[in-house]
């Protein structure tokens, strides 16, 4: 009998350590790509999904089943995204000043858009909103799904993908034109 990520997900939460290590199984490749487009650099990534891992058992028992665990574990992630960029900026802010952050943050872009393919270094330039939502969609789920993640309507994530694309499009053309 095929045992689902959602019948892992409610055995994890009741403390089934077998259930919840074959759910990470399942899930950690998936979930470190979209950590991995979320941030933009493989260590930032690496971090986010362990501090993700960790936090799972505790976060498992709220979820209830109304979504995919995929769906779910997204929306986690996107979330441990949102709170580990609000920390970086505080901090930026406070330890090295706006002016040494915002320099440090731009040499940093730069050196992973060489390092990295060019649309990895492109979208690490765009928006939250527009990074996350194309985030999700390049994973292969659907508008109605990233939706659901994101808090917003279908037509939001239609609406930031093309966003996105007009501005993809036009860093594309500011490169090419240098």
């Amino acid at each position: 009998m095929l045992v689902t990520d959602e019948d892992l997900a409610r055995a994890a939460a009741n403390g089934d350590g077998d259930a919840f290590s074959q759910l990470l199984e399942r899930q950690y490749d998936r979930l470190f790509a979209l950590c991995f487009r979320l941030t933009g650099t493989r260590a930032d990534a690496e971090d986010l999904c362990q501090d993700i891992c960790a936090a799972l058992p505790a976060k498992l028992s709220r979820f209830d089943g109304r979504a995919r665990v995929t769906t779910w574990l997204y929306r986690v992630a996107v979330n441990a995204a949102h709170d580990r960029r609000r920390k970086i900026a505080v901090h930026g802010k406070y330890a090295e000043g706006w002016g040494d952050w915002e320099t440090a943050r731009q040499a940093s872009i730069a050196e992973e858009a060489d390092r990295r393919d060019w649309l990895t270094g492109a979208m690490a330039r765009l928006g939250d909103d527009l990074r996350d939502t194309l985030a999700l969609v390049l994973d292969d789920l659907t508008h109605a799904e990233a939706g659901d993640i994101l808090g917003v309507s279908e037509g939001t994530i239609s609406w930031r993908l093309s966003e996105a694309r007009k501005k993809l499009r036009a860093m594309r053309e500011e490169e090419l034109s240098e």
